[in-house]
């Protein structure tokens, strides 16, 4: 072969390595109620793994991440959702208000960098409802600390003091140099979108219209800082006050949200569900706990789709190994509605599984761990799910 004929393939191949990391290195947006990237529709099969950045704080298992990325990009999973706090307690990214360990902050840049090597773009979330890695409630007892007086864990939703913290963390957060790239995460797609907070709950008002408030907000506050990248609220998908004939889709309950009027704000993106049948719904039979997971997601799909006109994700759901029934038989269930509603125009834009694990990491099970590869007939379960979707998106063009 002659030099003439090498350098013109080698300039072909690169080119092709470029047009391909180019089309990897968008925006994923919305339009017309469905995800895009690079103009063309964007639908996905991911999953939930919260601890990466807790774990990648310690370069020496660092290993862990990488194994769960590898795995899932070979599976064809491509959107993760992760923490982007630890509030107090032990590997603390933020060890009181406005002060951080750099070590862990290192972590999440690790978490990131991986996260692009293997074509995984995250959801990240800025703090948890819970008190797992600190929560609303660490952030009352700061507040407290301080001198303020607040009479319960719901003012974090209202407290002029307890907004300002959330608000410094996002900041910190959103306009944090990656230490490995020297890429600001507000400059780097391999961010999907931004979750206000895992789960938001409010005992203290049921309608939904409090945390309304504080999502318009706290919503606000983010696209000042980047309106570059999604942003979701991190719901479960509880209706509250504003279709009242919708409350009954809930299981049985409200937390204080309202999926309608929550997500009509229009700083937010895309809507968000979870769903835990084996929590919600316990008391009824496997095949009941199906029936109404598919009223769940298709209730939410329809109002995405008329009244939203919003992307749905379905960002968490899961059946404990330690309960009754099969896990895969409740999957591919939960997977075909997904992709049968994703077949009418896209709105129903893909799942996450909660959760993926690595090898060696039994000590973390709640009972919904996969590791893929360790349960073949589960990963072949969500790997086809990916394709599928994927070649969904494909036949969109």
């Amino acid at each position: 072969m002659s030099y003439t004929k090498r350098s013109c393939i080698s300039g072909l191949f690169l080119l092709f390595l470029a047009l391909a990391c180019e089309a990897n290195s968008g925006f994923i947006g919305v339009k017309d109620s469905h995800f895009e990237l690079n103009g063309s529709p964007f639908l996905f099969n991911g999953f939930n793994s919260y601890w990466l950045m807790h774990v990648a704080a310690d370069p020496t298992e660092r290993y862990k991440v990488t194994e769960v990325l590898k795995d899932a990009s070979t599976a064809g999973l491509s959107v993760c959702r992760t923490w982007a706090f630890s509030d107090g307690g032990d590997r603390a990214l933020q060890i009181s208000p406005g002060v951080y360990d750099e070590r862990v902050f290192q972590g999440l840049d690790f978490v990131i960098t991986e996260a692009k090597k293997y074509g995984v773009r995250l959801i990240l979330s800025f703090v948890n409802q819970w008190n797992d890695f600190g929560g609303k409630a660490q952030y009352v007892w700061w507040a407290r600390n301080a001198g303020a007086q607040i009479s319960n864990d719901d003012e974090f939703y209202t407290h002029p003091i307890l907004k300002k913290y959330l608000k410094n963390h996002i900041e910190k957060v959103v306009t944090r140099l990656n230490s490995i790239t020297k890429v600001a995460y507000k400059d780097d797609p391999t961010i999907m979108a931004w979750e206000l907070m895992n789960e938001p709950r409010d005992q203290a008002d049921y309608s939904g219209k409090t945390i309304n408030a504080w999502v318009q907000e706290m919503a606000g506050f983010v696209k000042s800082l980047d309106n570059k990248h999604l942003l979701e609220v991190g719901m479960e998908g509880f209706y509250g006050d504003s279709i009242p004939e919708r409350k009954s889709v809930n299981p049985g309950y409200q937390v204080g949200t309202d999926f309608i009027s929550n997500h009509l704000i229009n700083e937010i993106d895309f809507a968000t569900i979870h769903a835990y049948t084996d929590q919600w719904v316990s008391g009824q039979s496997d095949d009941a706990q199906l029936v109404w997971m598919e009223k769940w997601i298709r209730s939410h799909w329809e109002d995405a789709r008329n009244i939203l006109k919003k992307p749905l994700v379905l960002a968490e759901f899961g059946k404990s190994s330690r309960g009754q029934g099969s896990r895969d038989i409740f999957m591919s269930s939960v997977y075909r509605n997904v992709y049968n509603l994703a077949k009418e125009g896209g709105t129903m834009a893909g799942s996450l599984v909660w959760q993926l694990m690595a090898h060696g990491m039994e000590n973390y099970d709640d009972g919904y761990c996969i590791v893929l590869g360790q349960n073949p007939s589960t990963t072949q379960i969500i790997s086809d799910q990916a394709h599928v979707m994927t070649a969904l998106a494909h036949s969109f063009n």
